[in-house]
């Protein structure tokens, strides 16, 4: 009796040592983001960008990536640096997949944390100039965003 109660706990506590699933990022993401820029990512444009197909531009420079992580819904969520990170990749392959980049590389974690504590003064007139500087076209790339 003893050694079925240990071995329930023992897979208890596997289960929720393990690595976040997909549900449990889309969960964070609804938490931390979706309050703002809606479960669907379509936001309420110009003030609460829509993320669907329109993040891959700014991952064409180190701004744009570190961009990602600084505005404020982002760089102020009360979540780990590694959380921030599965948050950040999976809004870009779960409402990006079409147009993201064939060379693209999730951010790292390190990349999350530095990007993280560059305060974002105004996220707008940053955006706005980071997207005109990348003068690439919204779609492209094969279907499910590599080619």
């Amino acid at each position: 009796m003893m050694s079925t109660r240990v071995a329930v706990l023992l897979i208890l506590a596997l289960a929720f040592a393990a690595p976040g699933s997909d549900a449990d990022v889309r969960s964070d993401y609804l938490l931390h983001c979706g309050g703002c820029h809606l479960p669907d990512g379509r936001g309420a444009p110009p003030k609460v960008p829509d993320f669907r197909n329109e993040l891959s531009r700014l991952l064409t420079s180190q701004q744009g990536r570190n961009y990602l992580v600084q505005v404020p819904g982002a760089s102020q969520a009360p979540v780990t640096d590694e959380r921030l990170t599965d948050i950040v990749n999976w809004l870009l392959t779960e409402y990006n997949a079409e147009t993201l980049p064939a060379d693209f590389q999730p951010l790292s974690i390190d990349e999350v944390a530095n990007a993280r504590r560059q305060v974002l003064v105004d996220p707008i007139k940053t955006r706005k100039r980071l997207l005109q500087a990348s003068r690439q076209p919204v779609s492209g790339g094969a279907p499910g965003g590599r080619q």
